[in-house]
């Protein structure tokens, strides 16, 4: 059990683009208060990050990422001293032995095949209690044959494949969250475009899946588009903008639809886990491996950035009314809900 007074430290990549690594953080970070309301959260995040002063915990900013501040980083870590520090794709090795000499446990998150390279450094190895590997295996690749050797070495760190992580099921949530909306559950398209800053190559990626989303709404398909409030003077009457969720509503909003448009970014394994439809558009350099891997599996259906063959995708799906995951029941779903492992992890880590 977690210590009733445990202090745990996320350090997450931040910065003025993207927001990943902080959304995952922020899930779990708030799952720790909600199952051990005593634990104590603090963030170091980049002061640089649009998200960085809504953060609900207590942070201590940055002028960037914190990987590119090591004495700060360290000096926070030496003053707060966490019983756990979790480093998602951020870190250099002075904070990690900083955290290693405060009597810290800490965790690694990798997402990125550099980060994972780093993580599998012998000098880092026996830094490190747990490293976690943030994708499915499918996608993010088996442990190589040298990795492998690098771990019996080591004598660890104990690795964890971490697919995604998302609330539990609430009835409760589901049924207030539609009937708001005045939403028939599987009587809806669900459209998630994503919640960071633009990435280089797709900085109208929100306004092509927008366009998308109208075009789709104009067949009659009730549609809702998630990350604006602002109407338009084009949106078709079945069109239904909402601005950005808490993560445990839009789970609900994801569990109840007929049809999901996102990018290919953690918003995808979510819809997966769910096991729901899905048609998924990369907006971002790293995304379009993800989505190929999902789309080679059966899991998802692919389209460019491009308002036309998204429509077109989405109709494809909801015409055949077949398609990727259209028949995945939740226990059968190849991408998995982690949090429940996560957090324990985290609470024999801390206690």
């Amino acid at each position: 059990m977690t210590k009733p007074n445990a202090r745990l430290l996320f350090i997450p990549v931040s910065g003025p683009m993207g927001m990943g690594e902080y959304a995952r953080s922020v899930a779990i970070a708030t799952a720790m208060v909600q199952r051990s309301p005593g634990v104590e959260v603090h963030f170091a995040l980049s002061r640089a990050a649009p998200y960085a002063a809504a953060t609900p915990f207590a942070t201590t900013l940055l002028p960037s990422s914190p990987t590119f501040h090591p004495r700060e980083v360290s000096a926070l870590i030496r003053e707060f001293r966490p019983r756990v520090v979790v480093f998602d794709n951020a870190g250099r090795t002075q904070q990690l032995r900083a955290a290693h000499e405060a009597g810290a446990r800490v965790v690694f998150v990798s997402s990125r095949r550099r980060q994972r390279r780093k993580a599998f450094r012998l000098r880092w190895l026996p830094l490190l209690d747990e490293h976690w590997i943030a994708y499915p295996e499918f996608i993010a690749g088996s442990l190589t044959p040298l990795e492998r050797l690098k771990l019996r070495l080591a004598g660890g760190p104990r690795i964890r494949y971490v697919d995604t992580l998302l609330p539990l099921a609430d009835a409760a949530l589901a049924t207030d969250t539609l009937a708001r909306l005045g939403l028939k559950s599987r009587g809806y398209v669900l459209v998630v475009p994503g919640g960071g800053s633009a990435h280089p190559g797709a900085e109208n990626a929100p306004g092509t899946v927008a366009a998308a989303a109208r075009a789709i709404a104009a067949h009659g398909y009730p549609t809702v588009l998630v990350g604006t409030s602002a109407g338009d003077a084009n949106d078709p009457q079945p069109l239904q903008r909402v601005p950005l969720l808490p993560l445990a509503q839009l789970c609900e909003l994801i569990r109840g639809a007929r049809l999901v448009i996102c990018n290919g970014g953690d918003t995808l394994l979510q819809v997966l886990a769910c096991g729901r439809p899905c048609v998924a558009v990369p907006i971002a350099h790293d995304q379009a491996h993800r989505i190929d891997s999902c789309a080679r599996a059966g899991l998802a259906l692919p389209a460019p950035l491009d308002s036309q063959a998204i429509e077109s995708a989405a109709r494809r799906l909801l015409e055949s009314g077949t398609g990727p995951a259209a028949t995945v029941h939740p226990g059968e779903a190849r991408v998995r809900n982690c949090l429940e492992e996560v957090l324990s992890a985290l609470s024999a880590l801390a206690s």
